[in-house]
């Protein structure tokens, strides 16, 4: 047989194509209706996090079709020579009873036997075409749905630009976030200053504070495996994981989509947000008691040193870059957690497996 089950196999990459744009375009509905939210910073968040979503999906998608689309063709140009002698069996089965009389050499008696042949054979020869038919017709479909797919991803990504502006206009007119302390700035620059490396300043971050409140925070194995992801991204480099440079860091490295949106990945405090040795813009949260989540990389901040944060809060976007169809993912978050003063692998403190 030529090309048998392909079909469905077209088929399952064309519905996972079409509900990703059926994402997409839910995600373009929530965010409508979040501008009348009561909580319009909540609502934004998870409007752009479902666009988010949506396009990651239409990605898999449309590398799904692409992918069933060269399948496809590579197995319909291997059957090439095949797809030959089908068409030239059809065309003498095509031919009048008289021209097969003239050309049997054994005339009326040969005739009559290959005629017979052909009667049996000829359910296959049309389940053959058949077959080739719908494999032939599903490379043009999977084009098609993938000129479609393009074009609502382009769509979905000024969707989400515009989500995200909303969302930070949201934020900057909302009312203050409450407030755990005031960060002294004189303590803020000594320490600063004086760290070395970021777990000299990570012990010495309490210090900054004025005017505490105490609060009733959760003992840290209440977290464990708790946390919510801060980010959509893969896992480039694992807890003390070299990298190509040879250089590990008691962390790990997600590769994420330029804008990405980032969460606070539990209840927390803002223990310190701003600028750090060579980490660039390091926010560190306090979820629980002797408890620290370190992240570093995000280019715009929604919080400020000193403020309470709810799960999933918007704590800011990761940097600019070309983000469009393909798989990019230039931008990167370091993760680190710290318990009891010390860095521990963060993976099994989070509940969700990486993209």
């Amino acid at each position: 047989m030529l090309l048998a089950g392909a079909g469905s196999v077209s088929a399952t990459a064309s519905d996972e194509a079409r509900a990703a744009m059926a994402q997409l375009d839910a995600a373009n509905r929530q965010l409508e209706a979040a501008q009348g939210a009561r909580d319009r910073v909540a609502a934004l968040t998870e409007t752009v996090k479902a666009f988010e979503q949506g396009l990651a999906a239409i990605r898999a998608g449309l590398r799904s079709a692409l992918q069933q689309e060269e399948t496809l063709t590579r197995r319909l140009n291997a059957k090439e020579a095949e797809v030959a002698s089908l068409l030239g069996v059809l065309q003498v089965m095509g031919q009048s009873a008289e021209q097969q009389i003239l050309l049997h050499p054994d005339g009326p008696m040969g005739t009559a036997r290959s005629g017979m042949i052909l009667t049996e054979i000829t359910p296959v020869l049309q389940a053959e075409v058949d077959v080739l038919r719908r494999d032939l017709e599903d490379v043009e479909n999977l084009r098609i749905l993938q000129q479609d797919a393009a074009a609502r991803l382009r769509d979905g990504l000024t969707e989400v630009q515009e989500a995200r502006a909303t969302l930070a206009q949201a934020i900057a007119d909302r009312t203050p976030l409450p407030k755990r302390f005031t960060a002294d700035p004189v303590k803020t620059a000594v320490l600063i200053g004086a760290a070395e490396t970021l777990d000299a300043f990570a012990s010495g971050v309490a210090e900054i504070a004025v005017d505490e409140v105490a609060l009733q925070l959760p003992t840290a194995r209440r977290l464990l495996g708790m946390l919510k992801d801060p980010v959509r991204g893969t896992l480039l480099r694992a807890f003390e994981e070299a990298d190509a440079a040879g250089v590990t860091r008691p962390g790990m490295i997600l590769a994420t989509r330029p804008r990405a949106l980032v969460t606070s990945p539990a209840a927390a405090t803002v223990r310190y947000q701003g600028p750090l040795l060579d980490y660039g813009n390091v926010m560190i949260l306090e979820p629980a008691q002797e408890l620290l989540v370190v992240l570093a990389g995000l280019s715009e901040v929604y919080v400020l040193t000193g403020d309470v944060v709810q799960t999933g809060a918007p704590l800011g976007l990761m940097g600019s870059g070309a983000d469009g169809a393909g798989t990019d993912r230039s931008e990167t978050l370091y993760i680190e957690v710290r318990q009891s003063g010390e860095p521990v692998d963060p993976a099994p403190w989070f509940e969700t497996a990486r993209e």
